[in-house]
């Protein structure tokens, strides 16, 4: 494979952080949900919460990125698969700021505020409101599932593309130079 057919280097690291990100975020937040009140939640939501604000900056970087530097041309597929594909992508970059913004949205409507790794105090986007709180909750909740839902379509079409199709797609965005 050329390394014009290639994600940057950049673009490779930032996708791979990006999914670690928001793989344990998302594992984090499905087993904190449940915990009784104790240090060790409060601790979990705190590291949860520092996991949102860097997802969030990640996404802002990679879009960012993105925005600045093309990426490689699509594989030869079926329309409806490249359809299928831009279409999953475009909702994942929605999905990177949705889940983070309504999570810190729900914080400030609930009265926590979110101070970044212990160190840095984020400000309040929304007033303080048990309501609008408890609806919030909800609403990343649908989306986080949904993001979760998005990333598995996504890794089912790579591992398609690699064992199936068998046309190096996954190359693209190996860490490993090939």
């Amino acid at each position: 494979m050329t390394s014009s057919a290639r994600y940057t280097p950049v673009a490779i690291v930032l996708h791979w952080l990006l999914a670690l990100a928001i793989v344990g975020a998302f594992c984090m937040g499905v087993y904190m949900a449940d915990l009784p009140f104790s240090p060790t939640r409060l601790k979990l939501y705190n590291w949860h919460k520092w996991a949102g604000v860097t997802i969030l900056a990640l996404s802002a970087l990679r879009l960012l990125w993105r925005i600045t530097h093309r990426p490689p041309a699509d594989l030869p597929m079926p329309a409806w698969q490249a359809g299928l594909a831009h279409a999953t992508h475009a909702l994942l970059y929605i999905a990177f700021f949705a889940v983070p913004l309504t999570g810190w949205a729900m914080s400030s409507a609930k009265g926590f505020p979110i101070v970044w790794f212990g160190v840095l105090p984020l400000p309040d986007f929304v007033p303080k409101d048990q309501d609008l709180g408890k609806l919030l909750e909800e609403v990343h909740g649908w989306l986080a599932y949904g993001l979760a839902a998005l990333v598995l379509a996504h890794v089912a079409g790579a591992l398609k593309h690699q064992f199936i199709d068998r046309d190096g797609l996954l190359a693209r965005m190996s860490l490993r130079r090939s």
